[in-house]
Protein backbone atom coordinates (compact mmCIF):
# COMPACT_ATOMS: atom_id res chain seq x y z
CA UNK A 1 0.00 0.00 0.00
CA UNK A 2 1.31 3.44 -0.93
CA UNK A 3 1.96 5.84 2.07
CA UNK A 4 0.64 9.18 2.35
CA UNK A 5 2.84 11.70 0.68
CA UNK A 6 2.19 14.46 2.85
CA UNK A 7 2.73 18.53 0.85
CA UNK A 8 5.95 21.07 1.86
CA UNK A 9 4.10 23.29 3.53
CA UNK A 10 6.83 25.75 4.10
CA UNK A 11 8.81 27.23 7.13
CA UNK A 12 6.12 29.29 7.76
CA UNK A 13 3.22 27.70 8.10
CA UNK A 14 0.79 27.22 11.11
CA UNK A 15 2.32 24.40 13.78
CA UNK A 16 -0.50 22.22 13.08
CA UNK A 17 -0.82 22.32 9.46
CA UNK A 18 1.04 18.91 8.92
CA UNK A 19 -1.18 17.24 11.26
CA UNK A 20 -3.94 18.98 10.07
CA UNK A 21 -3.03 17.92 6.20
CA UNK A 22 -2.34 14.24 7.67
CA UNK A 23 -6.32 13.78 9.26
CA UNK A 24 -7.85 15.88 5.80
CA UNK A 25 -6.17 13.37 3.85
CA UNK A 26 -6.96 10.27 6.05
CA UNK A 27 -10.40 10.96 7.01
CA UNK A 28 -11.54 12.50 3.39
CA UNK A 29 -11.13 10.87 -0.60
CA UNK A 30 -11.38 14.92 -2.03
CA UNK A 31 -8.74 16.15 0.37
CA UNK A 32 -6.41 13.01 -0.52
CA UNK A 33 -6.34 14.61 -3.84
CA UNK A 34 -6.41 17.78 -3.37
CA UNK A 35 -3.71 18.69 -0.62
CA UNK A 36 -1.00 17.36 -2.47
CA UNK A 37 -1.67 19.36 -5.57
CA UNK A 38 -0.72 22.72 -3.30
CA UNK A 39 2.42 21.92 -2.32
CA UNK A 40 4.63 24.98 -0.75
CA UNK A 41 2.05 27.19 0.36
CA UNK A 42 -0.04 27.40 3.76
CA UNK A 43 -2.16 29.55 5.86
CA UNK A 44 -0.44 32.94 6.45
CA UNK A 45 -1.05 35.81 8.92
CA UNK A 46 -0.70 39.86 8.06
CA UNK A 47 0.22 39.97 11.99
CA UNK A 48 -1.84 42.89 12.48
CA UNK A 49 -5.71 42.50 14.09
CA UNK A 50 -6.43 46.32 13.37
CA UNK A 51 -5.19 46.67 9.62
CA UNK A 52 -6.76 42.70 9.10
CA UNK A 53 -10.05 44.03 10.16
CA UNK A 54 -9.80 47.55 8.81
CA UNK A 55 -8.90 45.82 5.24
CA UNK A 56 -11.87 43.86 5.66
CA UNK A 57 -14.55 46.58 5.79
CA UNK A 58 -12.59 48.37 2.72
CA UNK A 59 -13.27 45.39 0.71
CA UNK A 60 -16.91 44.91 1.28
CA UNK A 61 -18.71 44.39 -1.49
CA UNK A 62 -16.68 45.78 -4.47
CA UNK A 63 -13.67 43.76 -5.85
CA UNK A 64 -10.31 42.57 -4.91
CA UNK A 65 -8.74 44.89 -7.62
CA UNK A 66 -10.73 47.43 -6.22
CA UNK A 67 -10.32 47.22 -2.22
CA UNK A 68 -6.85 46.68 -3.11
CA UNK A 69 -6.71 50.45 -5.20
CA UNK A 70 -9.08 51.77 -2.13
CA UNK A 71 -6.82 50.89 0.46
CA UNK A 72 -3.64 51.55 -1.39
CA UNK A 73 -4.85 55.47 -1.21
CA UNK A 74 -6.15 54.76 2.24
CA UNK A 75 -3.08 53.77 3.18
CA UNK A 76 -1.55 56.90 2.51
CA UNK A 77 -3.02 58.75 4.33
CA UNK A 78 -2.06 58.55 8.61
CA UNK A 79 1.36 58.41 9.07
CA UNK A 80 1.09 54.55 10.76
CA UNK A 81 -2.25 52.63 10.36
CA UNK A 82 -3.14 52.77 14.02
CA UNK A 83 -6.32 53.35 15.40
CA UNK A 84 -4.80 56.71 16.83
CA UNK A 85 -3.90 58.18 13.58
CA UNK A 86 -6.80 56.53 11.65
CA UNK A 87 -9.14 58.99 13.96
CA UNK A 88 -7.31 62.36 12.93
CA UNK A 89 -8.03 61.89 9.63
CA UNK A 90 -10.64 64.30 7.74
CA UNK A 91 -13.64 62.64 6.69
CA UNK A 92 -13.20 64.49 3.16
CA UNK A 93 -9.89 62.75 2.75
CA UNK A 94 -11.01 59.43 3.76
CA UNK A 95 -14.52 59.90 1.51
CA UNK A 96 -11.77 61.07 -1.49
CA UNK A 97 -9.56 57.79 -1.46
CA UNK A 98 -12.76 55.90 -2.57
CA UNK A 99 -14.83 54.89 0.58
CA UNK A 100 -18.15 55.50 0.58
CA UNK A 101 -19.71 57.62 3.85
CA UNK A 102 -20.72 53.72 5.41
CA UNK A 103 -16.95 52.44 5.21
CA UNK A 104 -15.69 55.72 7.29
CA UNK A 105 -18.37 55.33 10.03
CA UNK A 106 -17.35 51.33 10.36
CA UNK A 107 -13.40 52.06 9.91
CA UNK A 108 -14.17 55.32 12.77
CA UNK A 109 -16.26 52.84 14.58
CA UNK A 110 -13.43 50.10 14.17
CA UNK A 111 -10.59 52.70 15.53
CA UNK A 112 -12.28 53.51 18.72
CA UNK A 113 -13.23 50.04 19.63
CA UNK A 114 -9.23 49.78 19.55
CA UNK A 115 -8.32 52.90 20.71
CA UNK A 116 -10.55 52.62 24.06
CA UNK A 117 -9.68 49.12 24.81
CA UNK A 118 -13.38 47.53 23.84
CA UNK A 119 -11.83 44.62 22.02
CA UNK A 120 -9.48 42.22 24.49
CA UNK A 121 -6.72 41.80 21.90
CA UNK A 122 -4.26 40.48 24.53
CA UNK A 123 -7.19 38.04 25.66
CA UNK A 124 -7.72 36.81 22.65
CA UNK A 125 -5.19 33.74 22.82
CA UNK A 126 -6.98 32.87 25.81
CA UNK A 127 -10.75 32.93 24.19
CA UNK A 128 -12.97 30.60 22.61
CA UNK A 129 -14.01 31.07 19.07
CA UNK A 130 -17.49 32.53 19.93
CA UNK A 131 -16.70 34.22 22.31
CA UNK A 132 -14.25 36.14 20.07
CA UNK A 133 -17.18 36.66 17.04
CA UNK A 134 -18.98 37.88 19.70
CA UNK A 135 -16.72 41.03 20.65
CA UNK A 136 -15.86 41.67 17.08
CA UNK A 137 -19.83 41.78 15.52
CA UNK A 138 -20.32 44.21 18.27
CA UNK A 139 -18.19 46.67 15.84
CA UNK A 140 -20.40 48.48 13.06
CA UNK A 141 -19.88 46.89 9.63
CA UNK A 142 -18.06 43.74 10.52
CA UNK A 143 -19.99 40.72 10.51
CA UNK A 144 -20.06 37.13 11.37
CA UNK A 145 -18.33 36.09 7.74
CA UNK A 146 -15.51 38.58 8.38
CA UNK A 147 -15.01 37.74 12.54
CA UNK A 148 -14.54 33.96 10.92
CA UNK A 149 -12.17 35.58 8.30
CA UNK A 150 -10.46 37.15 10.95
CA UNK A 151 -10.66 34.15 12.92
CA UNK A 152 -9.05 32.10 10.47
CA UNK A 153 -6.90 34.54 8.83
CA UNK A 154 -5.17 36.61 11.69
CA UNK A 155 -5.75 34.59 14.97
CA UNK A 156 -5.33 31.24 12.57
CA UNK A 157 -7.70 29.07 14.24
CA UNK A 158 -7.40 25.67 13.35
CA UNK A 159 -11.57 24.66 13.22
CA UNK A 160 -13.44 27.65 11.56
CA UNK A 161 -15.92 26.40 9.17
CA UNK A 162 -17.68 29.72 7.56
CA UNK A 163 -20.79 28.48 6.56
CA UNK A 164 -21.62 31.72 4.83
CA UNK A 165 -18.43 31.77 2.88
CA UNK A 166 -19.65 31.66 -0.96
CA UNK A 167 -15.93 30.06 -1.55
CA UNK A 168 -16.72 27.41 0.44
CA UNK A 169 -19.95 27.10 -0.67
CA UNK A 170 -19.27 27.11 -4.60
CA UNK A 171 -15.94 24.54 -3.84
CA UNK A 172 -18.18 21.64 -1.68
CA UNK A 173 -20.67 22.07 -4.61
CA UNK A 174 -17.69 21.58 -7.29
CA UNK A 175 -15.95 19.00 -5.04
CA UNK A 176 -18.52 17.03 -3.72
CA UNK A 177 -22.05 17.38 -5.03
CA UNK A 178 -21.11 17.37 -9.12
CA UNK A 179 -21.94 21.29 -9.34
CA UNK A 180 -25.04 20.84 -7.09
CA UNK A 181 -26.30 23.89 -4.81
CA UNK A 182 -25.80 22.64 -1.64
CA UNK A 183 -27.43 23.46 1.38
CA UNK A 184 -26.01 24.72 4.79
CA UNK A 185 -26.81 20.93 6.64
CA UNK A 186 -25.01 19.33 3.44
CA UNK A 187 -21.62 21.48 4.69
CA UNK A 188 -22.06 20.63 8.04
CA UNK A 189 -22.20 16.75 6.88
CA UNK A 190 -19.00 17.61 4.47
CA UNK A 191 -17.24 19.01 7.54
CA UNK A 192 -18.21 16.30 9.30
CA UNK A 193 -14.88 14.47 9.01
CA UNK A 194 -12.31 17.88 8.52
CA UNK A 195 -13.01 18.16 12.92
CA UNK A 196 -10.64 19.62 14.36
CA UNK A 197 -8.99 21.65 11.08
CA UNK A 198 -11.95 23.15 9.44
CA UNK A 199 -10.12 25.87 8.41
CA UNK A 200 -7.27 23.96 6.60
CA UNK A 201 -9.79 22.03 4.62
CA UNK A 202 -11.73 25.19 4.09
CA UNK A 203 -8.45 26.99 2.62
CA UNK A 204 -7.79 24.14 0.63
CA UNK A 205 -11.42 24.04 -0.82
CA UNK A 206 -10.42 27.59 -1.74
CA UNK A 207 -7.29 26.70 -3.34
CA UNK A 208 -9.39 24.39 -5.90
CA UNK A 209 -11.22 27.50 -7.00
CA UNK A 210 -8.27 29.76 -6.85
CA UNK A 211 -4.79 28.34 -6.65
CA UNK A 212 -3.22 31.61 -5.55
CA UNK A 213 -3.52 31.69 -1.73
CA UNK A 214 -5.80 35.26 -0.43
CA UNK A 215 -4.65 37.13 2.50
CA UNK A 216 -6.72 39.51 4.84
Amino acid sequence: MATTILPDVGPDAPDYWLEACRHLMKRDRVMKKLIPLHGGVSLQSRGDAFVTLARSIVGQQISVKAAQSVWDRFALLPKKMVPAQVLKLKVDDMRAAGLSARKVEYLVDLALHFANDQVHVKAWAEMDDEAIITELVAIRGIGRWTAEMFLIFHLMRPNVLPLDDIGLQNGISRCYFSGEPVSRSEIREVASSWAPFSSVATWYIWRSLDPVPVAY
